[in-house]
């Protein structure tokens, strides 16, 4: 296992993860759901999206395969009790977690495993939520919903409930970090750099894209990581254009290789950082001229980073884009990160009338820099990326993790 001043032992970061208090942050992020669902005026929230159940209690099950089977979802009123629904027979798993104050079965709102039940199990789910709003809610009919079953959307309606978008007041409460989640996010990214050097040091010519992406889930999963959310790593001509996600394809010497990590690590937070090397050989003239672009980009954009400026004038004053690389742009020029991509998404400033929308940058949200160089029918592209925390001063990178100084001179 690499270690060095910057990489962390295994030893070193079971330490660390240790320090932190898991049920102060629990009950910070529970506090900032209460707190933006009141600001937008609404009585109470019903979360089935596994990531936004983990942010707002503290409690994660079987996370992958609830993303498709809806089968586990809590109750959050303003005012009264936090009610999880759980899957069957998993009452146990959360006794005792302060953010959850009473554990219920949940029903499995699907045809896969109602049949043709499935309008009569997604009433009795709408007469219990309707008997919690009429309990903690004061009768209110509005309730914010995430990713609510179409069954379950049409029983609540039926049931006189009026469900609305979630997504504004949890977007807004997973935006600003508290203390304990900065750590935990910097405990998250330096798990996966153990797992970024060791895929360096096994790099060859002759092995797949597959193999190599392999030890980064390794990595993740031994340092108490969930998983990864992509699978993009690419190599050679599948570098450009980007978003071709790892394959058999064998790596060849003198490849450029790039890869982004999307990692959710220890505690599910996001490690979201890009890196683009050559495998094997010294790198070509033209190798080196995306490599340095791409920096460029990266380098200036994440200085524009303060607390107060708009969305509108990042995007503005970003790094512009030349023509040769434009077609093939990032999706965005920078996003929110947290336990995976999140608000804000900064669209660029020649995309920002079309994609764009404004707000403005405040402490303690960490903010990814994005940047791919590759032409349009190019043969090679570079994936950069750097994820950053706005201070009160500016903004300080989370990753240590070192650029490619052969690629730079």
């Amino acid at each position: 296992m690499f270690t060095d001043q910057h990489t962390p032992g295994v030893t070193q970061l079971q330490y660390e993860k240790s320090q932190i208090n898991i049920a102060r942050m629990r009950q910070y992020r529970l506090h900032r759901i209460k707190e933006q669902l009141r600001e937008n005026g609404y009585p109470a929230c019903l979360l089935f999206d596994a990531m936004n159940i983990r942010y707002a209690t503290g409690t994660r099950n079987m996370e992958v395969y609830i993303r498709r089977n809806p089968g586990r979802y809590v109750f959050i009123p303003v005012e009264g009790p936090v009610i999880l629904f759980d899957f069957d027979n998993c009452e146990h798993l959360f006794e005792g977690v302060e953010t959850v104050d009473e554990i219920r079965p949940a029903y499995m709102l699907s045809y896969a495993a109602a049949g043709d039940n499935l309008n009569r199990d997604a009433g009795h789910f709408a007469a219990e939520i309707t008997a919690l709003m009429k309990q903690y809610a004061g009768g209110e009919k509005k309730l914010a919903v995430d990713q609510l079953p179409v069954a379950g959307h049409l029983a609540l309606r039926r049931y006189g409930l009026e469900t609305v978008d979630a997504q504004r007041p949890v977007e807004h409460a997973k935006a600003v970090k508290s203390e304990d989640e900065i750590e935990a996010v910097k405990i998250s990214i330096k798990a996966s750099e153990i797992g970024i050097r060791n895929m360096y040091e096994a790099a060859k010519p002759g092995m797949t894209e597959n193999e190599l992406w392999s030890i980064l889930h390794q990595s993740n999963i031994a340092m108490g990581g969930d998983y990864i959310e992509t699978r993009l790593l690419s190599s050679g001509r599948r570098t450009n254009p980007w978003f071709q996600e790892c394959s058999d394809r064998t790596i060849q010497k003198g490849d450029m290789l790039s890869f982004d990590t999307d990692t959710c690590g220890p505690f599910g937070y996001y490690c979201d950082i890009s890196r683009s090397f050559v495998v094997g050989d010294k790198p070509t003239k033209e190798q080196k001229r995306l490599y340095q672009t791409a920096y460029e980009q990266v380098m200036t954009n994440k200085e524009l980073l303060k607390p107060g400026v708009s969305f509108r004038e990042y995007a503005e004053k970003s790094w512009k884009i030349p023509k040769e690389f434009f077609a093939n742009r990032y999706f965005c020029n920078a996003h929110g990160s947290g336990f995976t991509g999140e608000y804000p998404i900064i669209a660029h400033a020649e995309d920002f009338e079309q994609k764009g929308y404004d707000g403005e940058f405040v402490e303690n949200m960490i903010i990814c820099i994005e940047s791919y160089i590759g032409a349009k029918n190019g043969t090679e592209g570079v994936k950069l990326e750097e994820q950053m925390l706005i201070t009160k001063d500016g903004a300080a990178a989370l990753s240590n993790f070192p650029y490619e100084e052969e690629l730079l001179r």
